[in-house]
């Protein structure tokens, strides 16, 4: 495909512009700890992170009745805040996003993280400029932002093909046919390129990578 075909970007945010994977791991790692469950690498929270979220937990040992996913969701969300300002963005990231913006394509964010937090961590790095919009939940529990998407990209006018969404996990790909856009996945962040390939034919493994196919338009 050819990136002159599209008028406009749709970013996830956690994992595909901003670098949180390991220290998303290191959060939950905090929780299963003081309980004295088994701890997460890399490899097994790839096979086991997943939207909704809720199942996640329940998937990697927490027991529902003695911490129910609302409580869960608060002591993850707490932790991950309270250090939120040392995760860094993605490599090439700020440079893929200058890029874009000065092709004449607008961009917008489109996350399951919390909407005033969101907004909070992207003006942080001086990046919302670049956007149109930010678009995240109104809760902490991650559960699926297909409906916002959808009521996006209807707001947004456009015609849905000249929309490209740019993920990090299967639920991106899922959002994005909900929308009924192009999708790239990219194997950065919290979904490992052979999840992602085994359900999509469109992944990259970096945002570089990424920035190389956006200047060939």
């Amino acid at each position: 495909m050819s990136p002159a075909r599209y008028r406009h970007v749709v970013w996830d945010w956690n994992g595909t512009l901003l670098d949180d994977l390991d220290y998303s791991i290191g959060i939950m790692n905090g929780l299963l700890a003081r309980r004295g469950l088994p701890l997460l690498d890399r490899r097994r929270y790839h096979e086991q992170f997943d939207f909704p979220v809720r199942d996640y937990y329940y998937r990697i040992g927490f027991d529902p009745v003695r911490d129910p996913f609302e409580q869960l969701s608060v002591e993850f969300i707490s932790g991950y805040d309270a250090q939120r300002w040392g995760c860094a963005l993605q490599p090439c990231a700020r440079e893929l996003l200058t890029a874009v913006t000065q092709s004449g394509i607008t961009q917008s964010i489109l996350s399951a993280y919390r909407h005033e937090t969101l907004h909070e961590i992207v003006d942080h790095f001086g990046l919302k400029p670049h956007f149109i919009r930010l678009t995240g939940l109104d809760n902490i529990y991650a559960a699926s932002k297909a409906d916002l998407g959808l009521a996006w990209i209807k707001e947004l006018g456009l015609p849905p093909k000249e929309v490209l969404l740019v993920g990090d996990t299967l639920h991106d790909l899922n959002v994005a046919r909900h929308m009924g856009t192009d999708c790239v996945l990219v194997a950065a962040g919290h979904h490992p390129s052979s999840r992602l390939r085994a359900r999509h034919d469109w992944v990259v493994e970096n945002l570089a990578e990424l920035a190389v196919w956006f200047a060939g338009r």
